[in-house]
Order: structure tokens, then sequence, then C-alpha cells
């Protein structure tokens, strides 16, 4: 029987593989990997687009398989396969200072304490992360789930191996060669449609790139992603969150985040933006983490 070739992955001493698993499996729509006895198959995103297959061992590091042609390519795949995990899992991160102040929080107290070892998972594909905030501005996660899963079964990547079908998100110059008309048949709005073309034009053409924004502080970030049509204060926020990982970004006005803060407070009204600053006064520095966490009692 064939072997298949492996890395391991070294994790925070903080990190632990099961709350991360259950953040992965929250929707039966996602398109972009699978989650099967205890594993996350996946197509990574990039060059060589090997299909892995993601484990903790048992002494808490990350086995990654490297399956179909990619074990044949194993040497050659592992360092941008380990760099693509480590960024999409959030290896890299030392939690304990948010993990300290988050104890003694009343409003985040108890999300930690029932997700601890929870890492903000993220999207390390600019327009891929552009694409998921324009998806689901304005509707719920199931439906922005169902779009975006027409959107990549239509014009992402496949790849086939052992029965099972493996999806990559559509490149930006895919979508950037599109016309509106195109997208309609997907049933987004026009005003989407025109958005995620003009975005993947400005990453296709490097107008705009993760390295740029990555330069810049997050107040300028922040604003080069607003001046952009189709990207307003929560996509930009959620993007940064996401995508750079910038600790400070703060969807504030995320319909997710306030429902959590209600389900927290005990509250049957919605938070106001000052009710939300003030329960959110000693998170500084840490509010992407504070909202990730609060999303996950719920969702």
């Amino acid at each position: 029987m064939k072997i298949n070739p492996s890395i391991r992955l070294q994790v925070p001493e903080d990190f632990r593989f099961e709350p991360n698993l259950g953040y992965l499996t929250r929707s039966a729509s996602e398109c972009l990997y699978q989650i099967r006895d205890g594993g996350i198959y996946r197509a990574l995103p990039i060059p060589g687009t090997p299909i892995v297959m993601i484990r903790s061992a048992p002494d808490r590091d990350l086995v990654v398989k490297f399956l179909g042609a990619a074990s044949e390519l194993a040497d050659e795949l592992a360092p941008a396969a380990a760099a693509y995990i480590r960024d999409w899992l959030d290896l890299d991160t030392e939690l304990t200072p948010f993990y300290r102040l988050a104890a003694a929080d009343p409003i985040l107290a108890a999300a930690v304490e029932t997700h601890r070892g929870l890492r903000l998972i993220g999207i390390p594909d600019l327009y891929e992360a552009l694409a998921w905030g324009i998806l689901g501005q304005q509707i719920n996660l199931a439906f922005a789930y169902t779009l975006k899963r027409r959107l990549v079964e239509t014009y992402g990547g496949r790849i086939d191996h052992e029965g099972h079908a493996y999806w990559t998100f559509p490149r930006p110059e895919t979508i950037a060669a599109l016309d509106v008309r195109d997208l309609l048949p997907l049933k987004l709005t026009v005003k989407k449609c025109e958005y995620l073309i003009h975005t993947a034009r400005l990453v296709a053409d490097g107008t705009l790139s993760k390295e740029g924004l990555a330069s810049l502080g997050f107040r300028e970030a922040e604003q080069a992603l607003v001046r952009i049509r189709g990207i307003g204060p929560w996509t930009a926020n959620y993007v940064l969150m996401r995508c750079l990982r910038m600790k400070d970004a703060f969807p504030i006005d995320d319909v997710g985040l306030h429902h959590a803060l209600r389900h927290v407070t005990g509250s049957a009204a919605k938070p106001s933006r000052e009710d939300i600053r003030r329960m959110a006064a000693g998170w500084s520095g840490w509010e992407a983490y504070a909202t990730f966490y609060l999303w996950r009692l719920l969702y």
C-alpha cells in the first residue's frame, strides 16, 4: 500500500484542533474544503494546487498528508503548503494577551471559556476575502454560502480525487474578464456583480494587493479599501480582519456581532454604536479576535 508523504506543523501551546474543526463544520454548503473522519481535506490554492488532508497528531501538532498527484511533489510543495496552512489556521499569533484580557471581561469571558483554543480562521487570498465580504453584504450567512458555492462551482477550479471534487476559489483574472450578464444567472444582484468584477480587475492588474495593504497602518488600509466602489466600512474591516490579520479591525456594524452581544447581555434591544464602543473599551488591539469569538457563540 502506498504511503502518502506528510509534513508536521508545530502549533501554539494554546491551540486546540477540535474548536477549529467545529468552526469549519458550521455550514454544510461550504465548498472550498471538506471535513471527513476527523480531518480537513482541501485543494490548496497555491502553485501545483495540492490536495491535502490535515489532522491533529497525539502530540497536538498538525499532520498534513499530500494526496493524489501532489504526493509525487510533496518535497517541492511542502514550504508553500505549510505557509498557506499556518496563515489559514492562524498558527503564528500569540493569544496569551487576548486570553488574559478576555478572562476579566464580562462580555468575552464566556465565549473564550467555551471556545478556548479557537484561532481566527483566515482567508489568505485577498480577492477571495473581498468577494466573500461582497457576497455577504446585507444577506444572511446561509444565503451567502449558497452564493459562494454558485460562484465557485461556475468559475472556480476543480480537481477530482477518489470520488470527491475539490474546488478552488475563482482567480481574479477569471472574474475580471466577465461582464455583469455572466454573473446574473447566479442570482446575484446587479450591484454585487459590478463590485465583484471591479475588485477583481483591481487585484488582477496589481492596483490593489495584499502586500500594499499590509504596508499601511490599520486606519490607512481601511481608508484605502472604503475608497473602492462596493466596499464600505463593514467589508473593509472584514477583509482586514480575515485576510490581513489586523487585530484592531472591528466590523462594528455587523449584525452577527449585534446578535451575539444581545445574547451575552440578555438585552432584547439592538445595541447602539455607543453601547458597543462602551462594551469594547477593554478590547483595544484585539477587536478582531473579540468579534470572532463572539460570532462563534451563535454561528
